[in-house]
């Protein structure tokens, strides 16, 4: 049992490791506010408009969570406008790859959750660059 313990105690000391989890825990959530809101509107209107509204109202939530809670850093405008630049290339990359899955003929319910799993690691190593070097 000590064991499992020292183990436990040595995953949550590996700083690297945390921002990673925690970075999984807000990405899921912030995935989850988009793909509720693009569900919602993929109905009423075109599939890439409803992606994008999706997209673009998690942005502001997800900014202040992985800020506060990934990185454990305060707020700026300088964090603000790498972390837009980071998500304007990541929007890019979600917007190509949900139109292939479309185009490769995969349902327009089930394309956002795999576009989203294969930008998640991109996403990551972009915004720990963001909210982690040092000046």
């Amino acid at each position: 049992m000590e064991g499992i313990k020292q183990q436990i105690d040595g995953f949550r000391q590996n700083d690297r490791l945390m921002q990673f989890v925690r970075f999984c825990l807000i990405g899921t959530l912030a995935a989850g506010v988009h793909y509720g809101i693009y569900f919602l509107l993929q109905r009423w209107i075109d599939v890439n408009l409803a992606y994008t509204a999706g997209y673009v109202l998690s942005f502001v939530g997800n900014f202040f969570l992985t800020s506060y809670f990934t990185f454990k850093t305060v707020p700026s405008w300088g964090r603000f406008v790498g972390f837009a630049g980071s998500h304007g290339l990541n929007y890019g990359l979600h917007i190509v790859l949900f139109n292939l899955f479309l185009w490769a003929g995969v349902h327009r319910l089930v394309a956002p959750p795999l576009v989203m799993l294969v930008a998640m690691l991109v996403q990551f190593c972009v915004l720990r660059l963001v909210f982690t070097r040092r000046k």
